[in-house]
């Protein structure tokens, strides 16, 4: 085998096999191959569009919709999404007002059809269900233009979700066709202080009396919380120790008991708070699913959305590598920007001098 470094070391490294099995490709040279393109495309672009198209789609390999499992459906959805972020996602980088820019974004994704894959299609959605593979493209696309964008999509789905799959049909044509125009603002609120991917050690409560439910406990890291028209919350109702006596709930925004009691601060920016339930009385009509059924609510609303958030990191990880490049490109480092760097195929090993004297000269 050969020595940690080496050449062939580092050939191995930096080498995949190119598409459609056709040979190897050196990811130095297809990332110089991409810079290059990137600088045409600033050349010839027409105007402040085509230059964000160039700069955010320089790794954006779509090889993948070749895949058996995408249609011509998911093809045409991913270009269209992609030709929509382009034009109405560069001005909305939440720089003051946090909770107005989600507000416009659900808005203008509203208007721009994309929350009809987060409904069925009975309730104003585009398709008879949710599919998962529409989500994923949308949310990975979304993502790379603007992590708060792939947020507002998601909470509107995972929001909304529990309603499609188990509220009743007054709930579905009362919640979800405002969900789908982006009217209406969704939220999921299930984690609590001391219940966060532990389900089933949830203390909020929910108990019944005459036609209502009693709802009394925290709920934390609740993302659209305090912009939310309404949560999807889950409760214990004790039936049964653990996961087995949890509800789900439809609970409006306004429904007096209900208070956003902190706003939290992150890193990346979005609406998130500590919800506190104080008597808060819900509607029995409001219940989703089976008294006791909450966590199989919960779990099944998580399903339809899990394989989105490795689409949507992805969006996000071909952005963070344009951008790298980009500064790569610009920054100068010994003398030497990025371009003038080696490829594999002229890599030498490791020397006290970098850069090599023949790439010192090309520069």
């Amino acid at each position: 085998s050969s020595p940690p470094f080496s050449r062939a070391s580092c050939d191995a490294a930096l080498t995949l096999p190119s598409p459609g099995g056709r040979g190897t490709v050196s990811l130095l040279e297809k990332g110089a191959n991409l810079l290059a393109l990137r600088e045409r495309g600033r050349g010839e672009g027409n105007g402040r569009a085509d230059e964000l198209r160039t700069d955010r789609a320089v790794m954006s390999d779509k090889a993948y919709l070749d895949w058996p499992f995408f249609d011509d459906t998911h093809r045409e959805l991913a270009a269209n999404v992609e030709h929509w972020a382009v034009r109405n996602l560069a001005d909305t980088h939440p720089a003051g007002d946090v909770d107005s820019t989600c507000r416009t974004l659900v808005a203008r994704l509203g208007q721009g059809g994309w929350l009809l894959y987060a409904v069925p299609r009975t309730f104003g959605g585009a398709l008879d269900r949710l599919d998962s593979r529409c989500l994923c493209l949308i949310r990975e696309t979304l993502a790379r233009h603007t992590g708060l964008a792939d947020f507002a999509f998601a909470m509107q789905g995972l929001g909304s979700g529990a309603i499609s799959l188990h509220g009743s049909e007054e709930l579905k044509r009362r919640y979800l066709p405002r969900v789908a125009s982006g009217e209406w603002i969704a939220a999921f609120a299930l984690s609590e202080p001391e219940a966060g991917s532990d389900v089933a050690a949830m203390t909020t409560t929910a108990r019944l009396e005459g036609g209502e439910y009693v709802l009394d406990g925290n709920k934390t890291w609740i993302s659209n919380g305090g912009i939310a028209d309404f949560y999807t919350v889950v409760a214990r109702t004790g039936e049964a120790p653990g996961a087995k006596g949890l509800t789900a709930f439809v609970v409006d925004a306004i429904a007096r008991g209900l208070e956003v009691a902190e706003r939290i601060d992150v890193t990346a920016p979005h609406p998130l708070a500590t919800l506190r339930f104080q008597g808060c009385r819900v509607p029995m009509q409001n219940r989703l699913g089976e008294q006791g059924a909450g966590f199989k609510v919960a779990m099944e609303t998580l399903d339809i959305f899990r394989a989105s958030v490795a689409a949507a990191a992805l969006g996000l990880a071909r952005r963070a590598l344009d951008e790298a490049l980009a500064r790569a490109r610009a920054r100068k480092m010994s003398r030497c920007s990025v371009r003038c760097w080696p490829t594999s195929s002229s890599l030498r090993p490791l020397s006290p001098r970098w850069p090599p004297p023949s790439t010192q000269q090309r520069c």
